[in-house]
């Protein structure tokens, strides 16, 4: 191969990596990252946590018995874990929907401790970490949202 070959490869090579690796790219592949996760925590809150208690599974209902809240709080966190899990992949209200949700999780790490002894303790604080980047990451859909309701009112 002759040099000129070899530089002129070289070089579309080296375009070729920047381009791969231009803050448009790294943007796309953050944003298909971000939207990804979202999708994987809603149907995380939206199946596996706000399902069992919105049909009164046996476990659901033992722990809601067991805090005392019974059926109606059972119901409560269920219905606001499926609305936070919906919201969250609403691009105006993913941000908002995980502070929600951090939220939730907040109060269920203070009752794992105080009614549950610590068993599951980690659970709720290991989803609060993606929760809070979403909402970083999102925050400036929560500023749409806000002029969105303040041009209405």
């Amino acid at each position: 191969m002759s040099e000129t070959t070899a530089s002129v490869t070289h070089t579309a090579s080296a375009s070729a990596i920047a381009r791969s690796t231009t803050p448009t790219a790294v943007s796309r592949r953050a944003e298909l990252g971000l939207r990804g996760l979202q999708i994987v925590l809603a149907l995380f809150y939206g199946v596996a946590s706000a399902f069992p208690k919105l049909i009164a599974h046996p476990s659901a209902a033992e722990s809601f018995e067991k805090m005392g809240w019974g059926s109606a709080g059972m119901y409560t966190i269920g219905a606001l874990e499926l609305a936070g899990a919906i919201a969250l992949v609403i691009p105006l209200l993913s941000s908002v929907s995980a502070v929600a949700l951090s939220a939730l999780m907040v109060g269920a790490f203070i009752t794992q401790l105080t009614v549950f002894d610590g068993q599951y303790a980690a659970t709720p604080v290991i989803l609060m970490v993606p929760l809070t980047l979403i909402a970083w990451a999102r925050r400036g859909q929560t500023v749409r949202l806000l002029r969105l309701i303040r041009s209405r009112v």
